[in-house]
């Protein structure tokens, strides 16, 4: 197996990003409708600071956002996440997706969570993983739902220098 694959899903790869996925990670993160969630899309500096961001997530605890790859074609149709965050002072394991638009509501978000999820519980021995996800986010919320996270409480995070309010799922 490559070693910039992380995991692997009946259809797609899960794979570190380098600087050579710019082109394709500032298709997704300057695209406002894919960014709609975060009221902001990237500048060009923006897209650079979270390839550094990711490569440096790999490098401390082999995790963070991999671009997800179609097996069979090589298109990237976005991207999902496996990393560590705090709330409030407690530790979690959050997972998360960025899709391009055309690849929505083809069930790849749910496909590469589940994938995530299960690499959490088994390899990682989590006993719990989050999605922080926008109230008014319906699509990330069915994700979460159909992979039987539920609501466990709320928080406001500052994206992009903005106060928003996110829900937090559990499984």
């Amino acid at each position: 197996m490559d070693k910039n694959i992380f995991l692997e899903t009946k259809r797609c790869y899960l794979r570190k990003m380098t600087f050579d996925d710019y082109c394709e990670l500032a298709e997704m993160l300057q695209d406002i409708e894919v960014m709609y969630a975060w009221e902001y899309s990237f500048s060009e500096e923006d897209v650079k600071d979270w390839i550094n961001k990711n490569l440096e997530r790999y490098n401390r605890c082999n995790s963070g956002y991999f671009l997800v790859e179609d097996k069979i074609s090589s298109k990237i149709l976005g991207q999902a996440a496996l990393m560590p965050d705090v709330i409030d002072g407690k530790e979690y394991y959050e997972v998360g997706y960025i899709f391009k638009k055309q690849y929505w509501h083809k069930g790849y978000a749910t496909e590469c969570a589940r994938a995530l999820v299960k690499y959490a519980f088994e390899k990682l021995n989590l006993s719990e993983v989050i999605f922080e996800i926008r109230p008014e986010n319906r699509a990330s919320r069915n994700v979460a739902e159909r992979l039987g996270a539920g609501v466990e409480g709320e928080f406001v995070k500052n994206v992009g220098g903005k106060d928003m309010r996110h829900l937090i799922y559990k499984l």
